[in-house]
């Protein structure tokens, strides 16, 4: 077969020479051939959208092109010049700058001081403060934040802020070539549009964009062209207008994905977990809501409504100030996540590396983690063997990909720490799961994985509750949607509701559609 410029497999052109050029990119880590003969070819004024994913190898690709990694083999030059980069220094001296998905920012220090934090611009020896405010105050105002911001403790901003902070940042340096890994994981759709006006006025003036997400729907907004990794081998280079959205995903997995909604039928039983009248000051008022066995109901708001408040009261993190809850019609007091596990209730918080991994720790230590009791010997020791058996089936059930269940989960991608605190969870099959953004960070190929597991606890017959501020992974899981609004809800979907509808009640629109009232 012919290849053409629009589907080069090894990710090259036939265009204009490139600003930066990569051909025969190998990686291995021990037995983990983490890239193949990558190729990758942008040019300047280019935003060239670089998916797959977790594990595809983009993370590893992107360390080798900012020098924090060495390639075992292959070679990278900038305007067909060979680079020797190894190192961070040597890859910023040739304008490559890098923006992580977590802010790399030191809280203690001002934005100012942040921003030309070791490369401080001087006059006469000393540190000239005054061109060096003017300069911070000219790139905050590019980026779209409010120039006062300068004076701030990095620490007292939303981290947001800080991510548009870092994003300043890495343009102080008036880069040639600027890597965002995952920009708008943490942002609002206002402030997506804010970074979108940046990347658009770098691409402007010249400079070439490599842009990294997992949130598909932005690629044909922002940028030119796409090239998908998978199992560290490129296997299409294109522009972004000959690919929809779900050719990209299939690409990345390698097979069709499941219908986007999935028909269930519910059997119209008793309500497993009831809610009635549920309130904790400041967060969440009057909250009643049911959820039967084998049924997905998802709380759903924009961000600040309270929709995740309500899901840490009913694990028990952040307890209710008044209201009831009853298991089965007996009601239960929540006042501890212990409380919550003893009653059957199981959570996958929102924030994994925080509250959900212990990132030195093994696989296997974290998924046995939760259930010493289940899997010791005599109620005294751990049963070693057994806890390796049961993380070595979740290792094949749920697809987390690692060499064995030995592997520390700080080394595994995000996707797959998120599967491996999802298999604790499942370990002993919970009466009631609570998901908050089940999917935040993770690659489609990952997400459709765990809508399966979910549905499919489902179909066993555990209640879940879902909170995400992903609409179309809310239209696609629930059996019901709820929205949450100021700490209320104000209205219930059926499966099968339009996007719009829901996203209207969720902002306010009551024109838009009917409020209900939820018992």
């Amino acid at each position: 077969m012919t290849v053409t410029d629009s589907d080069r497999a090894d990710g090259s052109s036939a265009t204009a020479p490139p600003i930066l050029r990569l051909t025969g990119i190998e990686k291995r880590y021990g037995g983990v051939h983490a890239l193949r003969g990558v190729g990758l070819e942008v040019a300047a004024g280019e935003v060239h959208a670089l998916v797959g994913e977790n594990g595809a190898g983009k993370s590893t690709l992107i360390k080798i092109v900012s020098g924090a990694e060495v390639a075992d083999a292959g070679a990278i030059e900038l305007d067909g010049v060979p680079q020797p980069f190894g190192s961070t220094t040597s890859a910023l001296g040739a304008g490559i700058a890098t923006v992580y998905q977590e802010p790399q920012l030191f809280g203690e220090l001002t934005v100012a001081e942040n921003m030309f934090l070791g490369r401080e611009l001087r006059r006469h020896g000393a540190v000239d403060r005054g061109t060096q405010r003017s300069r911070v105050v000219e790139l905050l105002e590019r980026i779209g934040l409010d120039p006062e911001l300068a004076d701030v403790r990095v620490a007292d901003l939303a981290v947001a802020e800080q991510q548009l902070v870092s994003i300043a940042k890495a343009l102080s340096q008036e880069p040639r070539i600027l890597i965002l890994d995952e920009p708008s994981a943490i942002l609002t759709d206002r402030e997506i549009g804010t970074l979108f006006r940046a990347v658009r006025a770098m691409r402007e003036s010249g400079v070439a964009v490599i842009y990294i997400s997992h949130r598909l729907d932005e690629l044909a907004q922002i940028t030119d062209r796409v090239t998908v990794l998978r199992d560290g081998e490129v296997v299409a280079s294109k522009p972004t207008t000959e690919l929809s959205v779900r050719a990209v995903a299939e690409l990345m997995v390698g097979h069709a994905l499941q219908s986007d909604v999935v028909d269930r039928s519910i059997p119209d039983t008793p309500p497993v977990l009831a809610v009635a009248h549920l309130c904790r000051g400041g967060r969440f008022t009057d909250v009643s809501l049911h959820v039967r066995a084998g049924e997905v109901v998802a709380l759903y708001g924009l961000v600040g409504s309270g929709a995740g408040n309500i899901a840490r009261a009913l694990y028990g993190v952040d307890p209710a100030d008044s209201g009831t809850v009853t298991l089965a019609g007996k009601p239960v007091a929540l006042h501890s996540p212990a409380d919550a596990v003893r009653h059957g209730i199981t959570m996958l918080p929102a924030n994994r590396k925080v509250q959900g991994v212990f990132g030195s720790k093994s696989i296997a230590f974290n998924i046995s983690s939760a259930h010493l009791r289940l899997l010791s010997r005599g109620g005294l020791w751990l049963d070693r063997s057994r806890e390796r058996r049961v993380a070595e089936e979740f290792l094949t059930r749920i697809a987390i990909k690692a060499p064995s269940v030995a592997t520390l989960v700080g080394n595994l991608s995000g996707g797959n720490q998120q599967k491996v605190v999802l298999a604790r969870q499942l370990v002993e099959r919970p009466r009631i799961l609570l998901l908050e953004e089940p999917t935040q960070g993770v690659d489609v190929g990952a997400k459709d994985e765990i809508h399966r597991i979910v549905l499919e606890l489902a179909d066993a017959g555990s209640a879940i509750v879902v909170v995400s501020s992903d609409l179309p992974e809310v239209l696609q899981l629930a059996d019901r949607v709820l929205v949450v609004r100021g700490g209320r809800l104000t209205a219930e979907f059926p499966r099968g509701a339009g996007q719009a509808d829901v996203l209207a009640a969720a902002a306010g629109d009551d024109q838009t559609v009917e409020e209900v009232s939820l018992s």
